[in-house]
């Protein structure tokens, strides 16, 4: 009889043998993750930045991406996801947006970085005054952007998420 560590540790395996296959196969960075709800996978990822041209292509977001598409809804808080690596920031933020319930990973952040993939300066950048950062931000036409918002809050229809 299995246990809850070997399935866990089957799932986190999924996530690593595709963080390798993939890497060798020249779709990206050595990255890979599944998601699974109620025991099975329902969807997984591997980093294609450089097969897709899109920075934004890592292997968490495209996972979550290809597990709403699954279950057609954006909130995922019944799932978890196996990653092959620390999330970094643009991945943790897609990991908390999509209300993911538990993240388990293999290699720490400090791995990443000491091959190449060293996302430390991102989290000190947001931790800078927006006027320090090193990417110039310009806040631009608040009052007409605002119309927007004003918009959403009165929408009677709005789907709250």
């Amino acid at each position: 009889m299995e246990t809850n560590k070997e399935r866990h540790e089957e799932f986190m395996r999924e996530a690593i043998s595709l963080s390798i296959e993939k890497m060798l196969e020249g779709y990206g960075g050595p990255f890979g993750s599944v998601i699974v709800r109620n025991g099975t996978v329902i969807a997984r990822g591997y980093n294609k930045v450089l097969h897709s041209h899109d920075p934004t292509a890592h292997a968490e977001v495209e996972a979550i991406r290809s597990a709403s598409q699954v279950l057609g809804t954006h909130d995922l808080s019944d799932c978890v996801i196996y990653a092959s690596s620390q999330p970094c920031p643009m991945c943790l933020g897609a990991i908390y947006w999509a209300r993911l319930r538990k993240v388990y990973y293999g290699n720490p952040h400090q791995e990443a970085a000491r091959i190449g993939f060293d996302d430390s300066f991102i989290y000190e950048e947001i931790e800078r005054p927006v006027e320090q950062r090193r990417i110039p931000m310009v806040q631009l036409l608040q009052q007409e952007a605002r119309k927007a918002f004003d918009l959403w809050e009165q929408k009677e229809d709005k789907k709250e998420y």
